[in-house]
């Protein structure tokens, strides 16, 4: 074997282990708790949101989301992808109406938007029970109602945004946890987080 074809495959053996998951559960978990924050009405809906919207959530998000398509991972590629796409589009949600390209969402359209996405979590949470994982599984349980939250928030009742807010921390915080436990165990090579 000539040095090339060793150095190729030891860049090959890397390759596959280096997984795109930890970096997009970070993002994602980092974007949502701090929405959350702000649906939980603790802060405002500010520049810092909306610049983790466009740049966490969906820019680092789609990163992954593009990897786990290349590792033929189709599950992570709707899983990433998709909610890349979600946190661009409330980015523009925010900010179209600021920039007078739009009028802002009625509360009926907010609720309608929320809800495909809610369908989306849903039928995540259908593949996260034949996965296995009890904490994946607690992370798009807890944010399809996060969604369901939201859309009855958005329907009239206030009082679930605040509720969807709070719901929202945990989900973000799962995940957070998901991502940061994925990377340390692999830095010490072993199972030093649980992640169940």
């Amino acid at each position: 074997m000539t040095q090339m074809e060793d150095l190729t495959k030891n860049v090959m053996i890397v390759n596959e282990k280096l997984s795109p998951t930890p970096l997009g559960l970070c993002a994602f978990g980092m974007t949502t708790i701090l929405l959350s924050l702000a649906n939980a009405g603790l802060i405002g809906v500010t520049s810092p949101i909306i610049a983790m919207a466009v740049l966490c959530g969906g820019f680092a998000i789609l990163i992954t989301g593009l990897l786990e398509w290349k590792m033929n991972n189709l599950f992570g590629f709707v899983t990433f992808g998709g909610f890349a796409f979600f946190w661009l589009s409330f980015a523009a949600i925010v900010t179209l109406p600021v920039m007078g390209i739009s009028s802002a969402p009625s509360a009926i359209e907010m609720a309608a938007f929320l809800f495909v996405w809610a369908l989306l979590a849903l039928a995540l949470v259908i593949c996260a029970l034949r996965l296995g994982s009890k904490l994946l599984l607690a992370t798009l349980g807890t944010l399809f109602l996060l969604f369901v939250c939201l859309i009855i928030g958005y329907l009239g009742i206030a009082l679930f945004i605040t509720l969807g807010g709070y719901i929202g921390i945990i989900t973000g915080l799962l995940a957070l946890y998901l991502g940061v436990a994925a990377v340390i165990n692999d830095v010490f090579n072993e199972a030093v987080i649980p992640v169940f």
